[in-house]
């Protein structure tokens, strides 16, 4: 079973995926958490180049589009693909939609040829569930300046986007649930860690397979 993570910025994606890694884990199935850009040593050098090397400021959409798709590609050539052949539940921190959502409907980006890429780049792997956190743009980059000042007074490139642009974000998103809303599983981000990550529970425990695999043993 494939399972991706969508959201806008600040939605607690990350912290939601972890932890039901952990609790899929303690219930005995064999689960992967990867992440994108990265979760491959080719993925991993790229996101460095997009989110991390701060001399890359001059970088236009398209060549940073073409990054974003050449690291999907490794992830899923590379480990998605084999792990999920081999009967386990992969976890993945964003995944194409986030593509659709940033560069389609942020950067307003030609959609049919994103479409064409992303088709090309991940061989037509869809998610069988993805999740999505709801959260209003606004609040969730007002949670990640707060982050980013505890930590530097320095933004991260990709974090620095005027609040439009993260409506059209928002906006993105809305629209890929309306065009598959079977895959999509939404949930209210506004809570606490605890509540959102129950609720998540709660909602997408009928969507799991019902055999489980047995624990390998930890090498």
């Amino acid at each position: 079973m494939f399972i991706t993570f969508e959201g806008i910025d600040g939605s607690g994606k990350s912290t939601q995926a972890k932890a039901l890694t952990a609790t899929l884990r303690e219930k005995g199935y064999e689960v992967l958490l990867t992440r994108e850009p990265g979760g491959t040593q080719i993925g991993d050098q790229i996101r460095t180049i997009l989110l991390d090397d701060m001399r890359n400021t001059v970088m236009t959409e398209a060549a940073e589009l073409l990054l974003f798709c050449a690291s999907r590609a490794q992830l899923v050539g590379e480990v998605i693909r084999p792990f999920l052949a081999s009967g386990g539940i992969v976890l993945c921190d964003r995944y194409a939609d986030s593509t659709l959502a940033y560069q389609g409907y942020g950067h307003e980006m030609n959609l049919d040829l994103l479409h064409t890429l992303l088709g090309f780049a991940t061989g037509g792997l869809v998610p069988d569930v993805t999740i999505y956190l709801d959260l209003d743009p606004l609040v969730g980059l007002e949670r990640r300046q707060k982050g980013r000042l505890l930590m530097s007074e320095d933004w991260n490139r990709l974090d620095d986007r005027e609040l439009a642009y993260h409506q059209r974000v928002y906006a993105g998103y809305e629209a890929l649930i309306a065009q598959d809303p079977q895959r999509w599983i939404r949930i209210d981000a506004r809570e606490g860690v605890e509540k959102v990550q129950a609720l998540l529970w709660k909602t997408l425990a009928p969507h799991l397979p019902r055999r489980k695999r047995s624990r390998k043993k930890a090498i």
